[in-house]
């Protein structure tokens, strides 16, 4: 009966008969004095009704009227009914804003979140979600709240209970920005310090948002201002990142990332040698954020000390067992080309390939193949380089040699399409044209990718040649690929394929405008 009671409240408050002032006269204090009662709070599926039906009736009756009834129930000392109100003033403040709350409602507010953010037990987000939404609602109206915020805020970074200390961090990176837009940032140092203090946290988790809401402070106040420097920052965080727990790794990396990527002149050359080894048991990770932001780190590692360190310590990680290890190492090798230029990684690359090892010339395949996807049409200054140990690799007797090589091919293809790389592009096709008739889904499935590709460097027409010839043949297992291909050209360029038809022989059939070439 109560939900349906208010499902009709909730859609009756939506239509134009009802007006404002007639649900505050009528209905507003009725509804908070029936449903808002803790009962309510503590049974799952009315709490939820009552939180949307009030939001609902906030579009109509305005925020002030609706948080002011229930701005002092985030005083309560049922923990479920703080919860109900702080979601409700979440949700309406989030969707509405708050223009019109006035100063004494404003202090309310506050007072309320900072009671209910301090009596929390339960690890819970709502109430953080709700502090970060009125606190960045109200913006530049903090700026007299935040002494207040940030000494609590302080004093609970400091206390025995990991539960709380990780509330406070969690809450710190929520707020640094409207901190930041108040003028704040000798607060912010403060906090950043007594963050920076408890970097040796024992459990991972509190740990983890410690980090998080140091980036963020860094994030908004900028390397230079940063106190503690980043100089000492940075040597804190290389022993952090060998902690296994998720959290801790993705905030540290993000941490790392940032000042590689901003700021690395603050740090020394040998400090980012000592991450780059660090970081290489991170693209072993289970978490694929983590893999791709220390792939990224390495790009911006490189670019500030050169790509020549760091090439070293990925081409070694290439002789490890672990696959998904050497694959996170091909792609790091890849972005470190694309942001160093690949003329600097190429010839590293190349000499490893010399190694009679087949994980490292795999591992060396799958680099120069990230490599070209990323840097597109620059692959035009590389083909003839890279043709030699192309050719190399497609007529080796390992399955997954031919497969990379052509994955590599590929990519070096479509950067190369329309920029007179034809010939090297033919001979590859003659090198790749033999693997059509291999059984393994995965290899045929990139050697069809390949020649897909050099069907776009070096024209249809050509490509189709080749096709004619097994089209018809007798076995079906010829016939297959061919006509897989056949049908590819077919579907996307199937115009280009016109004047390749071959020609009838019958006088009345033939069509000589085909064969005007411009």
């Amino acid at each position: 009966m109560k939900k349906v009671v208010l499902k009709v409240v909730s859609q009756c408050s939506g239509t134009a008969g009802v007006t404002p002032v007639y649900l505050k006269d009528n209905v507003l204090a009725e509804f908070f004095k029936h449903f808002w009662v803790r009962r309510m709070a503590l049974d799952k599926r009315n709490y939820r009704q009552v939180v949307d039906t009030t939001v609902d009736l906030a579009q109509k009756a305005g925020v002030a009227e609706i948080v002011g009834r229930i701005v002092n129930n985030m005083k309560d000392e049922n923990e479920a009914y703080r919860k109900m109100t702080v979601e409700t003033i979440d949700k309406v403040v989030s969707t509405l804003g708050a223009h019109d709350v006035d100063q004494r409602l404003e202090e309310q507010l506050i007072d309320g979140i900072l009671v209910a953010f301090q009596d929390q037990t339960i690890e819970d987000p709502i109430v953080i979600d709700g502090f970060a939404t009125i606190v960045n609602a109200l913006g530049e109206r903090t700026k007299t709240y935040l002494p207040q915020i940030v000494a609590t805020v302080l004093a609970r970074l400091n206390n025995k209970s990991a539960t709380v200390r990780q509330q406070a961090a969690d809450l710190i990176s929520r707020i640094t920005f409207v901190m930041q837009k108040c003028d704040e940032d000798p607060q912010l140092i403060k906090l950043a310090q007594a963050l920076y203090e408890y970097l040796g946290e024992e459990y991972p988790e509190v740990l983890g948002s410690i980090l998080g809401a140091l980036r963020a402070i860094i994030t908004v106040v900028g390397l230079a201002a940063m106190q503690p420097p980043i100089k000492d920052l940075l040597p804190r965080l290389t022993p952090i990142l060998r902690n296994r727990h998720e959290k801790v790794q993705e905030n540290t990396i993000d941490l790392v990332g940032r000042i590689a990527d901003r700021g690395a002149d603050y740090v020394n050359p040998r400090e980012w040698m000592r991450i780059c080894f660090e970081l290489l048991d991170m693209l072993k990770a289970h978490k694929k954020g983590i893999r791709r932001a220390a792939n990224n780190t390495f790009g911006y590692i490189a670019k500030a000390i050169g790509p020549q360190d760091v090439l070293a310590t990925l081409l070694g990680n290439l002789r490890v067992q672990e696959r998904q290890s050497r694959v996170c190492t091909a792609v790091a090798i890849g972005i470190v080309a694309e942001t160093c230029a690949p003329f600097t990684v190429l010839p590293a690359l190349m000499n490893e390939y010399r190694v009679p090892e087949l994980n490292v010339q795999n591992g060396v395949l799958k680099s120069l193949s990230f490599m070209f996807e990323y840097i597109g049409e620059m692959a035009k200054d590389y083909v003839y380089a890279i043709t030699p140990l192309l050719e190399d690799a497609l007529i080796d007797r390992d399955q997954v040699h031919r497969q990379t090589a052509a994955s590599v091919v590929k990519h070096v293809a479509l950067g190369c399409v329309g920029l007179d790389c034809e010939d090297a592009m033919l001979h590859l096709l003659n090198l790749l044209w033999p693997n059509l008739f291999e059984t393994s889904p995965h290899v045929i499935d990139r050697i069809v990718e390949a020649i897909e590709g050099i069907r776009n460097a070096i024209g249809t027409p050509l490509v189709m040649n080749y096709v004619w010839a097994g089209l018809f043949h007798p076995a079906r297992k010829v016939r297959q690929p061919y006509w897989r291909i056949y049908n590819d050209a077919y579907v996307q360029s199937a115009d280009a394929m016109v004047p390749a038809y071959p020609q009838f022989e019958d006088e009345k059939l033939k069509r000589h405008e085909l064969e005007i070439f411009i």
